[in-house]
């Protein structure tokens, strides 16, 4: 019995030994594989960073206004007996937009214009006799003082008539109308808005760094999604000479030709101070930045070194942007001109990354990107 169970343990440990020695085989083999595998070189597209003049720019977003706009009110209170005018009209400085009733007026002028009729030729009388020296110069006074006091009744009935006949005071746009005939109007109830959109302002602010490089007449070029694909220039009008001392930012206005009114009052839009001076910039294409939290970086390639390795590899750089137009991003620090740089698909790469480049299917980059709608 003992012998019987001594054979069956030898035989077990044989067994087990024999698996041991096949998984120890196997285990070397793939360790030997491990060793030998080549990673392939990953294919990339790349392109050489260039370098450039650009217009030295300080860019905002701005509001557009007009150089001369107004929302028509009336000055006294009363009846509308007449509209003059329809929703969007275009109007002339002087043109008759709304009468008021004046028949109050009207009469209290016509019975003032008997009265000094009649305080006239009464003064005209005194005058003979003063001259024939018939009468005292008091009377002569007196009466000279009473037709001046109807003159100025006359004249500020006049001017309560005038006020109540609105007139546009500019050329311009009419808006929507807001009153209706018959309307008993106040003198805070909104008419009409009025805007002369030929020319309109826009304002914008800069941080006060970058206010002592900005002169009034420097050219300002605005783009607006009202203007896709547009760019309009004005020049630079004014700079207020306060400071906000919330945002320490210092208030501008432009002024641009506006002749097919496209821009209109409250609308939004992009800002470009352009200076003088030019400055020479690093340029890559905008899709060969990693953008990240922390730093946005490059992948440049370069011949590999050291331990007898050949071909290319991926170094990761950190740089710092600038001003991006069209494909195109400007590199203020950490690149130089000639450097190669990966274009395209950068987020799927990693520092020291053997690669090939190949740019049969690179995309064409254009600095006036001009895309067609589909």
């Amino acid at each position: 019995m003992i012998k019987k169970i001594f054979i069956a343990i030898l035989l077990v440990a044989v067994v087990a030994g024999v698996l041991a020695g096949i998984k120890a085989m196997q285990i070397r083999a793939m360790i030997a594989q491990g060793e030998s595998f080549f990673m392939p070189p990953a294919v990339v597209s790349s392109v050489n960073a260039s370098s450039a003049l650009w217009d030295t720019v300080f860019t905002a977003v701005g509001s557009v206004t007009a150089v001369q706009g107004v929302t028509m009110t009336a000055e006294i209170p009363g009846k509308v007996v007449r509209i003059d005018f329809e929703s969007g009209d275009r109007v002339k400085a002087g043109d008759v937009l709304v009468q008021l009733d004046i028949s109050e007026e009207a009469a209290r002028l016509r019975a003032l214009e008997a009265t000094e009729n009649l305080a006239r030729l009464n003064l005209r009388r005194i005058e003979s006799l003063v001259a024939q020296r018939s009468t005292a110069k008091s009377e002569y006074d007196a009466a000279l003082a009473e037709h001046r006091q109807i003159l100025a009744q006359m004249d500020a009935l006049r001017a309560v008539i005038a006020k109540k006949t609105i007139r546009a005071p500019f050329q311009g746009a009419l808006g929507i109308r807001q009153i209706n005939l018959g309307q008993n109007l106040g003198d805070s109830d909104v008419i009409v808005s009025l805007q002369h959109l030929d020319r309109v302002h826009v304002e914008f602010a800069l941080p006060q760094q970058q206010v002592g490089a900005v002169l009034p007449g420097a050219t300002v070029r605005v783009t607006s999604d009202a203007l896709p694909g547009q760019t309009i220039e004005g020049r630079l009008s004014a700079v207020e000479p306060l400071a906000d001392s919330a945002t320490r930012t210092v208030r501008m206005q432009a002024e641009l030709a506006n002749s097919e009114e496209i821009l209109r009052p409250g609308m939004f839009v992009n800002v470009a101070v352009v200076l003088p001076e030019k400055r020479e910039l690093v340029l890559i294409p905008a899709t060969a930045v990693l953008y990240a939290a922390y730093s946005d970086s490059v992948f440049i390639v370069e011949p590999a070194q050291g331990n007898g390795t050949e071909g290319l590899v991926l170094r990761q750089q950190f740089v710092t942007l600038g001003e991006r137009r069209g494909d195109f991003v400007a590199v203020a620090r950490g690149l130089a001109p000639g450097q190669t740089v990966v274009s395209t698909g950068v987020f799927k790469y990693r520092n020291g990354q053997s690669v090939v480049v190949d740019n049969s299917l690179a995309p064409e980059f254009n600095i006036s990107p001009t895309p067609e709608n589909s």
